[in-house]
């Protein structure tokens, strides 16, 4: 039986990896779409800035975030400059700190998406007189439906399965910053080894059920896009 303080941090999850998508998805939308279809000739610095996360050491990005977040740090000093206060260990900071570890498992895919449109499409939607956002919602949006939903996927698995990132800038705090994998490491650290295992088994399950769908549906994208 999971405990009332697991039952927190499971809340807790939850709201952290759907308020992360959906910024992600809000944010990452156009962004992919620019680099998509930018022909920029230093596109690729952004891309790295973007995989970043993939290759960076959770702690350390979640290190610089502290620092920056913190009451020291310009960010911190900025928010206590214009009447408010440090978000460092807050819900507030977990959020920050899950986009920015998230946002490559969200962009990616997008771009990856928006990339195998046919230009062609647009243009001859263009020549009928339709506007840039009437193209976009339109045409582009149900053309990468599969890029959606598998950007949403990845983004709110990621970011529930998160230790480093949120351990460095939100702490471990009952009720507040205290997510499923804090959670466990803290079962494991105090010999709770129960209920331990119950979480890890439902995180496994999680991220098997996650890849599953993510796979299937690219299966079934590739089952029907016809050969050429």
């Amino acid at each position: 039986m999971l405990t009332d303080s697991d039952l927190s941090a499971l809340l807790i999850t939850l709201q952290l990896a759907a308020l992360t998508t959906l910024i992600l998805l809000l944010l990452g939308t156009p962004f992919a779409w620019w680099l998509a279809r930018s022909r920029w000739r230093f596109k690729y610095l952004l891309e790295a800035v973007v995989a970043l996360p993939l290759v960076l050491p959770p702690t350390v990005l979640g290190f610089y975030l502290l620092v920056a977040l913190g009451p020291q740090g310009p960010i911190g000093v900025l928010l206590q400059a214009l009447g408010g206060q440090s978000i460092a260990f807050t819900f507030t900071g977990l959020v920050i700190g899950s986009v920015c570890y998230s946002l490559p498992f969200v962009v990616q895919p997008l771009q990856n998406a928006f990339a195998a449109i046919d230009q062609r499409l647009l243009e001859a939607a263009a020549t009928l007189r339709a506007a840039p956002l009437d193209r976009f919602f339109s045409l582009v949006v149900p053309l990468a439906k599969p890029g959606f939903l598998t950007a949403a996927t990845l983004g709110f698995a990621h970011t529930v399965g998160e230790f480093g990132v949120v351990l460095m800038i939100g702490g471990n705090i009952p009720g507040e910053t205290r997510v499923l994998s804090i959670a466990i490491y803290d079962h494991v650290e105090s010999l709770q080894y129960g209920q331990a295992h119950r979480l890890s088994a439902a995180l496994l399950l999680f991220s098997f059920l996650v890849l599953f769908l993510v796979y299937r549906m690219n299966q079934r994208r590739r089952e029907q896009t016809p050969h050429r």
